[in-house]
């Protein structure tokens, strides 16, 4: 059957089935968010990071329920941004990369915005 396929065809059905088992496999090894691990391991937090906003597990809760499932952050608002930021730990690799923080942003209590921001 795949010989009797045009050639277009067979380059089509390859990019396909590279792009289901990339997804797959990027799901299979992604860590989901673990309350336990997250707050016992706090250098391996990237290993989650990704979970916790593509899921917008925080969008819409209130600043106590933010402690209660990711304990106590690093730092707490400023004077610009009513904030809460979490060190999440250096990712292994090659290069020298900068430290990134989740960073969650709060409008009347409630959090609005979750995502990554590099360390100052």
């Amino acid at each position: 059957m795949i010989s009797r396929l045009k050639r277009n065809d067979k380059i089509g059905l390859f990019f396909f089935v590279a792009f289901i088992l990339s997804s797959s496999l990027i799901w299979l090894f992604e860590e989901r968010f673990d309350k336990e691990q997250w707050r016992s391991n706090p250098s391996l937090r990237y290993k989650m990071v990704d979970d916790v906003i593509e899921s917008q597990l925080l969008i819409g809760k209130p600043k106590y329920e933010v402690i209660e499932l990711l304990g106590q952050p690093s730092s707490r608002s400023s004077a610009e941004k009513d904030a809460f930021l979490y060190r999440i730990g250096r990712q292994p690799g090659f290069f020298e990369t900068k430290r990134e923080q989740l960073l969650i942003i709060f409008e009347a209590q409630t959090v609005v915005k979750v995502t990554i921001v590099e360390e100052e």
